[in-house]
């Protein structure tokens, strides 16, 4: 039985309904993550489970209990916010032991605690600073000790890295990653950073106007989407319209063309979609696989490799090849479709 479950969630705010029959599962010591943009409803979700609202409709179940009504301060959840939401007018050590002198923990049973999060997340030393005196990636760090020391049953993170640099936010997502799995407690964790999301997670939870769209792992979903708005949020950029043809794996495009498919799925829609780096290019009339003739009409140079546009029977095409060969505008090519690439949705 799963942890955490919401069954059949309706939620929104006054007849604005964001959240129509949501189903979601998070099994004990998982990371999960709800990734969307904005309006898609992944932070009502997250509000809904930390008990800052109550759903119109379904069941929210956790640990075998029903926490539909139970009030945010009977859920022993943690939570780290976007702003960090730390006391500006306490120490770090205040800031920290916050929950647990609410929870009115004997003082030196308080000190232990705090003193042993704080050198867990490399802030030993800094208990006297006040939030002020520190660097956005130190206040993060309080934030999630903060957190961490109530030994929360389910730790929520609400967009927790946005405030921060790019090179800051990859070592912080390190360091909840390091944090997670050293203390195995389960997470779900709200953002719209594709790479930050699928670089810490078990599980990854897409969101599109308030449904999930596709929940797996993070491999599965960036190498098999299931629909077009799965592969075009993981980056595909080429799509085409294919018809059975035949045999298992035989289709035929718009033009006539006939083209290969490895992947085997019941029930695809004949829309196919490949990555610009899985599509091979070679000279106009040089055999290949799955080929497709075009005409360059883009060349855009990336460092390491070069971006086409190739202009194709059916439809524009984008190629990313590496510097071996350059083909300029105008140039005419042929197109490889590499048949394990092709993903059926």
């Amino acid at each position: 039985m799963a942890l955490l479950e919401l069954q059949k969630i309706t939620a929104g705010y006054d007849k604005n309904v964001i959240l129509k029959d949501l189903d979601f599962q998070v099994e004990k010591g998982e990371l999960v993550s709800l990734l969307g943009s904005s309006g898609c409803g992944k932070t009502t979700t997250l509000r809904l489970i930390a008990g800052f609202s109550t759903p119109m409709g379904g069941t929210f179940m956790f640990n075998g209990k029903d926490y539909t009504q139970v009030p945010l301060n009977k859920r022993n959840f943690g939570f780290v916010f976007q702003s960090y939401a730390l006391f500006p007018h306490m120490t770090v050590f205040d800031n920290v032991a916050f929950g647990l002198k609410m929870r009115k923990m004997p003082q030196d049973q308080i000190r232990k605690e705090v003193m042993a999060m704080l050198e867990t997340v490399d802030l030993a030393g800094f208990e006297k600073r006040f939030p002020k005196e520190m660097s956005g990636g130190q206040r993060q760090r309080v934030a999630l000790a903060r957190a961490l020391v109530i030994k929360p049953d389910l730790l929520l993170l609400d967009e927790p890295l946005s405030n921060l640099d790019a090179k800051l936010r990859v070592k912080m997502r390190v360091e909840i990653r390091r944090l997670q799995q050293k203390f195995g407690f389960t997470a779900i964790y709200v953002t719209h950073d594709q790479e930050e999301c699928f670089a810490i997670s078990d599980k990854v939870a897409i969101m599109n106007h308030g449904v999930i769209e596709q929940m797996d792992s993070p491999s599965v979903i960036y190498n098999h989407p299931k629909t077009e708005f799965i592969a075009r949020f993981v980056g595909f950029e080429n799509f085409l319209d294919l018809k059975k043809d035949g045999g298992e794996g035989d289709y035929v495009a718009a033009d006539g063309s006939k083209i290969t498919v490895t992947e085997s799925k019941t029930g695809a829609t004949g829309k196919a979609c490949i990555r610009p780096e899985d599509i091979l290019i070679v000279p106009e009339g040089q055999s290949a696989v799955n080929p497709l003739q075009g005409e360059i009409v883009v060349s855009t140079f990336l460092g390491k490799r070069h971006q086409y546009n190739v202009r194709t029977a059916v439809g524009e095409l984008e190629v990313s090849a590496d510097q071996e060969s350059v083909y300029s505008v105008g140039d005419k090519v042929t197109l490889s479709l590499q048949p394990n690439k092709i993903i059926l949705l």
